[in-house]
């Protein structure tokens, strides 16, 4: 009898799991050319299958749910098919499926080209756009494309928190922690296949860092053979671009190569004076060497030159408004201007990819080189060349000591309004007329010079359905050369290079004459090492999904002074001691599945990372010193988040806390303080910051044609300690009880617990709505607001010193607490709404495909500031005090400027 019970038993179990398990079967095909499309994979529930689509089109996928669920079908450059299925114990026979061309994808691809040129922006931070371009979650795409006009962070992150590779080589530098997407931009044709993880989520490519990761993928192979070519004119940072691209198909042989080339250029930006001049290349060859092995060989190289901006006072904006730039002047009828960027720098990768049905291993090598070079005229005994150097503004006369000079400053008005732009013909006029002395002006050269080689391997190992193991390791050796060079004397014979301020050789073991082309001021090299090896399990189940991963690293840094400066005999010429760190990092994450169409998430994440080589050396430039305190930094992170996925409607809603520790920060600057005046570094050690807010973004199918979205951030970023403050006098221009055995002065806590950081607007939402049409063509229109965002604070202020009168070393009589308050008050800059349309139409002729794109931002026209500082020239009350009494300081806050109504209008032509 029991074991007619036990076989009854067994029976309906198996009964009960065929019931719950059954096929689905269907096959993918291009509705333009009838072929499978490369890299389609499927979704169910919103959540993407492991394996991608065969190439042949044909799929077949078991499943074990109950009810309703929504099978997504995508591929690259595709719009989406969404079914809404059924699961029973019968299986599925879905036939053929069309996809149709995506010209929206045209949104991504072109309005990333425009962010390219941004992100390395004069505000001193990368935007996080491109990281954020391969993601289809509509809060990020909303961040990247619409909110990133006015310099808005996802989370308040900065991108040295996000991990970028290529072919699963890691591109962040270590010099600043940041990817330089300029060494690859004007190739989106070639780098459009990417694999992005958001936040703390799990890649299969690295650790990755809190913002997220991007894997961009080169491979001829994933790549839509044929041609495209695109031309593209546009009124924002350059004004016409051309771009080509060819892929081959896969030959007999196992080949596959692809070639892609753009030129980006204008004489003006929108900013006046910004000149745009880029080049791109870029070739790829794959090689199958048999099912198991494939060799990649590819070769990049992005030529950048532009013509940079500065943040302007807002007296200066009231004058000449938000498109004015004092960094140009013209010469024989021509723009130049004084503070030009340019980009160089080669990268050469080969790759190998050994393939089974349970495991793939990435092994790739990296070389890159080239220089970064940033140009500013020099002027040595010489008045400052700059039109917008405070001697020269109406408020140097409305603020005098002795009173208001209405008259004097009605003439600056008058005469910074005819003649507000670099008079270069007055520069070489006032070094001819001092033939025999040394160069009064000078227009040189910062150059980076950077040989950098990366080795890497990546391995992801499947454990049946349920385990996944990724691990991996790289090394990361860089040698950098920084100097400054002379190019251009603009009519002197020589330069004589000696410091200014303290009348001291930059370099006692040369001949202080130099002519163009010579280094001259500094001359050091950067020595960097990383190593760095992560481990990752995943688990998922049909309720389950979890992951924990694990970090090790160490760094070394060494600086190797190659000039003998003489303020600094002793520790400038030659080698520091190598600076070294070891770093643990781990985070974890759990998912769990409510039902097929609801699930939440959570991750958490501890992690140590070294200082950046720019927060560790304190003037690298002149002496080997570093941070007295230098520690690692710490950070701690959790979020959560609820996901669903229904038919028509699909959101996410998340919230997050990231904490800080013990930052170092490093800041250059002229100040007259309570203590003395000079240039200084500098140094604030014990900093910690918190991050704390949550996400929201919803789209709504509400017919086939139109879907509506809307998206919304709430946060707060703020100084989250009181770190401690010291500044390094470059001349000892102070009182010498005050400076202590490494030279630096230290001014004890500056008060800044509670002020806001300036992360870009820590508020903002927006509303969208999107038309596509059953004969291709599309309109989309998104409303959004920005607010909530700040200016970076003066640290110095805020310490004790600040209270000090520098001519009696006493406490200032009327420095009261209300007052000291009110003068320091940090006030947030003006909320602002943006307006953003855009437009495509696309063809399919004899096979040809043909589009067209259109952008046009900030509709109304809107004037906003993105960003700004507080300079740090008043360092002591006594001096902020009397430069507010007039209304308009001398040394007020200096703001960027967001652009105005600007266009973007692309075609593109494309066939096999």
């Amino acid at each position: 009898m029991r074991y007619f019970v036990l076989s009854l038993w067994l029976f309906t179990l198996q009964f009960l799991v065929a019931q719950d398990d059954f096929k689905i079967t269907g096959k993918v095909i291009s509705i333009v050319n009838q072929e499978a499309p490369i890299n389609a994979t499927l979704s169910i529930n919103g959540k993407p299958k492991e394996s991608p689509i065969p190439i042949s089109g044909n799929f077949t996928i078991s499943l074990s749910i109950k009810g309703s669920f929504i099978l997504e079908v995508s591929a690259s450059n595709f719009v989406t098919k969404k079914l809404e299925l059924i699961g029973t114990r019968e299986d599925i026979d879905l036939g053929i499926i069309y996809l149709e061309p995506d010209i929206v994808i045209e949104k991504t691809n072109n309005l990333i080209a425009l962010t390219d040129a941004d992100l390395e922006d004069d505000q001193g931070e990368s935007i996080t756009s491109g990281l954020l371009q391969a993601t289809k979650d509509i809060f990020l795409n909303r961040a990247a494309f619409d909110f990133g006009q006015a310099f808005f962070r996802v989370r308040g992150y900065d991108s040295r928190n996000g991990k970028v590779l290529i072919n699963g080589i890691p591109m962040n530098k270590l010099i600043d922690g940041r990817p330089q997407w300029n060494n690859w931009g004007g190739l989106n044709d070639v780098t459009r296949n990417q694999e992005f993880s958001a936040g703390l989520n799990p890649s299969s490519s690295s650790f990755g860092g809190i913002l997220g990761t991007t894997n961009i993928d080169t491979r001829p192979s994933q790549l839509r053979p044929g041609y495209k070519f695109s031309s593209s004119i546009s009124n924002r940072t350059y004004a016409g671009r051309l771009m080509a691209t060819y892929t081959s198909r896969t030959n007999k042989k196992g080949i596959t190569y692809s070639i892609s080339g753009s030129l980006r250029g204008a004489k003006n930006g929108f900013v006046k004076g910004t000149l745009y001049s880029a080049y791109a290349i870029y070739g790829a060859l794959e090689y199958n060497l048999n099912t198991k092995h494939t060799l990649l060989l590819t070769a990049f190289l992005a030529s950048n030159r532009r013509g940079r901006s500065s943040a302007i006072t807002e007296e200066v904006f009231e004058l000449k408004g938000n498109t004015y730039n004092p960094y140009w002047g013209n010469q024989n009828g021509k723009i130049r201007n004084s503070r030009e960027r340019k980009l160089q720098e080669p990268t050469f990768m080969l790759n190998h990819r050994f393939i089974t049905e349970k495991a793939l291993i990435n092994t790739g090598v990296s070389y890159q080189f080239g220089t970064h070079s940033k140009s500013r005229l020099g002027y040595y005994n010489a008045p400052n060349p700059d039109k917008t150097y405070y001697r020269y503004l109406p408020s140097f006369y409305l603020n005098s000591p002795i009173g208001a000079n209405f008259y004097s400053a009605n003439k600056a008005e008058e005469d910074f309004l005819e003649n507000a732009q670099i008079g270069w013909e007055s520069l070489y006029a006032a070094n001819t007329n001092t033939i025999t002395s040394p160069a009064s002006y000078m227009l040189y050269n910062d150059v980076v010079k950077d040989r950098q080689f990366i080795i890497s391997s990546v391995a992801n190992i499947n454990f049946g359905t349920s385990f996944k193991l990724d691990v991996g390791t790289y090394y990361q050796n860089l040698h950098s050369k920084n100097y400054a060079q002379i190019d251009d004397l603009l009519g002197a014979n020589y330069h004589n290079d000696v410091d200014a301020f303290s009348n001291t050789k930059n370099n006692v073991n040369e001949n202080q004459e130099k002519i163009a082309g010579d280094i001259f001021n500094y001359n050091y090299n950067i020595l960097a090492n990383n190593y760095n090896v992560f481990g990752q399990l995943k688990y998922e189940s049909k309720k389950w999904e979890g992951f924990i991963s694990g970090k090790y690293s160490t760094s070394n840094y060494q600086r190797e002074g190659l000039y003998k400066n003489e303020r600094f005999l002793d520790n400038s010429l030659g080698t520091s001691e190598k600076i070294n760190f070891s770093n643990m990092a781990t985070k974890a994450g759990a998912t769990y599945k409510i039902n097929g169409r609801n699930w939440v998430s959570t991750n958490v994440a501890l992690m140590n990372r070294p200082p950046t080589v720019q927060n560790l050396f304190i003037n690298p430039r002149e002496n080997n010193t570093i941070v007295g305190e230098s520690t690692k930094e710490k950070i701690t992170s959790v979020d959560l988040s609820y996901f669903a996925s229904f038919p028509k409607l699909t959101g996410r809603v998340t919230g997050f806390h990231t904490r800080f520790q013990n930052t170092t920060d490093i800041n250059f600057f002229f100040v007259d303080a309570g203590v003395g005046s000079d240039f200084v570094q500098e140094v604030l050690t014990g900093l910690d910051k918190l991050h704390i807010g949550a996400e929201l973004g919803v789209t709504y199918q509400l017919s086939s044609a139109v879907k509506l979205s809307g998206v919304f951030s709430l946060a707060k970023y703020v100084y989250a300690s009181n770190p401690n403050v010291s500044i390094n006098f470059d001349t000892a221009d102070a009182s010498e009880e005050l400076i202590n055995t490494t030279g630096n002065v230290d001014l004890g806590e500056a008060y800044i617990k509670d002020y806001k950081l300036a992360q870009g607007p820590q508020k903002a939402w927006a509303i969208g709505i999107d038309y596509r049409d059953p004969k291709y063509w599309w309109v989309g229109l998104s409303a959004n607001f920005l607010g909530n965002n700040y200016s970076n604070i003066s640290t110095i202020t805020r310490t004790n010193s600040f209270y000090l009168d520098p001519e009696t070393g006493e406490k200032f009589p009327d420095a009261t607490e209300e007052k000291v308050t009110a003068l320091l008050e940090q006030k947030p800059l003006d909320n602002f709404y943006l307006l953003n349309a855009v437009a495509g139409k696309s063809w399919l002729v004899n096979g040809k495909y043909i589009s067209v794109f259109i952008s046009l931002n900030n509709l109304f026209n809107t004037t906003y500031r993105t960003g700004g500082y507080e300079q740090s020239r008043n360092g002591n009350y006594g001096q902020l005090r009397d430069d507010n009494l007039s209304g308009s300081p001398s040394f007020a806050p200096k703001y960027w400027y967001g652009y105005g109504r600007t266009y973007f209008l692309n075609f593109a032509y494309s066939f096999n």
